[in-house]
This record gives structure tokens, sequence and C-alpha cells, in this order.
């Protein structure tokens, strides 16, 4: 076979597989959480409105960098009167933080968050984009003891049916 003729078989072959995982809902989604942190993300749906998501995370500036891993329980509810494939989530989780600081060392702080969010699944495209704000409450002897509110994100994720 020659190599254009695998060219073209291998993109009919994407183009077929895209147009096959179109549906409205979507039972899990792969991509990145664009915010604080920037993440990996995997969400996965238990049932119809129940889902888990995890991602790791990394954050760093000025000698101080954070690697974050966190897992997430979050109910949907439709929004389709308004726009179809829209949803409204709320949830909470949990997640580890390792800190480390040029001078100060390093440490490993916990959190606890709370999620509330919009989940978009683009109609025509394998694409799902979420919007949320996890206010967290970090668990710690140091610096990033307390609460926190400004951990937003925006996620853009391939989605499986």
């Amino acid at each position: 076979m020659s190599k254009q003729l695998i060219q073209i078989l291998s993109i009919a072959l994407l183009c077929y597989t895209a147009s096959t995982i179109q549906a409205q809902s979507y039972k899990a989604a792969v991509g990145a959480r664009l915010g604080t942190p920037i993440s990996a993300s995997l969400k996965t749906f238990v049932s119809e409105k129940n889902a888990f998501e995890v991602y790791v995370g990394f954050r760093g500036n000025s000698g101080t960098n954070t690697v974050s891993i966190n897992g997430a329980y979050l109910v949907h509810h439709p929004l389709d009167e308004i726009i179809d494939g829209l949803q409204w989530y709320a949830g909470g989780g949990a997640g580890a933080y390792f800190w480390s600081n040029d001078f100060l060392g390093n440490e490993i702080y916990f959190g606890v968050q709370g999620y509330g969010g919009l989940d978009y699944k683009v109609a025509d495209a394998p694409v799902n984009i979420t919007a949320d704000w996890s206010p967290t409450f970090f668990i710690g002897d140091g610096f990033l003891t307390g609460f926190a509110s400004g951990y937003y994100s925006l996620a853009v994720r391939y989605v499986f049916k």
C-alpha cells in the first residue's frame, strides 16, 4: 500500500470516529484545566448526573512551585431549556499540595474544595468545556494554611462516549 493511500485511509477513519462520538451526553472526557493550577484532567460519569473528576496540576513562579493532586465528586443538573448540552454542577473534593520554595523549603498541604460551575458538551464535536469556581480550605502548618477563594478554571476536554 502506498504512503498516500495509508494517509487518506487514516484521515477517513479519524473523521468517521469523530462523527460517531458526537452525542449530547458523554461518559468520560480527558483534557486540560486552565486556571489555578494548570492541570491535566479526567472526568467520568458514574450515573446520569453524578461524575468524578481527578486532576494533577502544576503552578510555579519566582522560586515557588506547587504540584497538586485533586479529586472531586460532582452532581450535574441539565439546563437544556437554555442551551442544549449545557449543565450546571456542584460538588466537593479534596487534594494534596506539594509546595516548594527556594528559600522556605518544602511543605505538604491538604485541601478541601467546594465546586460550582457550568458544563457544556459541544453538539457537533467530541469536545466538553467547563468553567468553575473551587474555593479551598488549606490544612497544614505553614504558608498555605487557611481559606482561599481565588481558584477558578476553564477546562477543555476530548469526549469519549
